[in-house]
């Protein structure tokens, strides 16, 4: 499963509140989201946390998410390494500020070795930048040779993409990954998107049969 989590400013907004307490609000939903995922058996969630496109936001707001996130991380890595997640980040690591590239590696350490859901955090990252670095290097034959040059080459292609907020289209994200996803959008903001609209969502897939271009 793979979740664009779109909505956070347009939370805040309604409600008053500036831009940074939308993301923080976000977080908390995305800590209660892994551990739905968890319950529900999921074996890989991938998260679209911040994409590169996102950089031509104000300039305060992303150093208030830079400092946010590297704040998050170092608070929630103990309890995703006790509730057995390993946590992987997918993008590029160029232009992120040193703390937070510290943070990120301290976390994926630490859960290296858990098994129960592997969460992909997609960070300063572009599906088409994905795609155009892989075929820089790549010397192979065929799409699984092409994979093994992704960004998380043991990442599985995800079943589902749920995308919150009302919009309808997957934003750069995990162009090559999606070939065969199916997708489920969501009204709610991310902020309000809780463990019923989740199973609703799940709910939605197994009534679906997936052909695979066959009959």
């Amino acid at each position: 499963m793979a979740i664009i989590a779109d909505g956070n400013g347009r939370w805040a907004q309604q409600r008053g509140l500036p831009i940074a307490a939308g993301h923080d609000a976000a977080a908390d939903a995305l800590k209660a989201r892994i551990a739905d995922a968890i319950d529900l058996g999921i074996r890989e969630l991938g998260v679209y946390v911040f994409s590169t496109e996102n950089w031509s936001r104000p300039v305060e707001e992303v150093a208030e998410l830079m400092g946010m996130f590297s704040h998050r991380i170092a608070l929630e890595a103990p309890a995703l390494h006790r509730q057995g997640v390993s946590v992987r980040f997918l993008g590029r690591r160029e232009g992120l500020p040193v703390e937070l590239l510290d943070q990120v590696d301290r976390v994926q350490s630490l859960t290296e070795h858990n098994r129960r859901l592997t969460l992909f955090l997609a960070f300063n990252y572009g599906g088409r930048a994905e795609i155009l670095q892989a075929a820089k290097h790549f010397e192979g034959a065929c799409e699984e040779d092409f994979a093994r040059c992704l960004y998380a080459p043991g990442m599985h292609d995800p079943e589902v993409i749920i995308r919150t907020g009302g919009e309808r289209r997957l934003s750069n994200y995990l162009l090559w990954q999606s070939a065969y996803s199916e997708l489920v959008f969501r009204d709610e903001l991310w902020p309000e998107f809780g463990r019923e609209g989740l199973q609703e969502a799940l709910d939605e897939l197994s009534d679906r049969r997936r052909r695979f271009g066959g009959r």
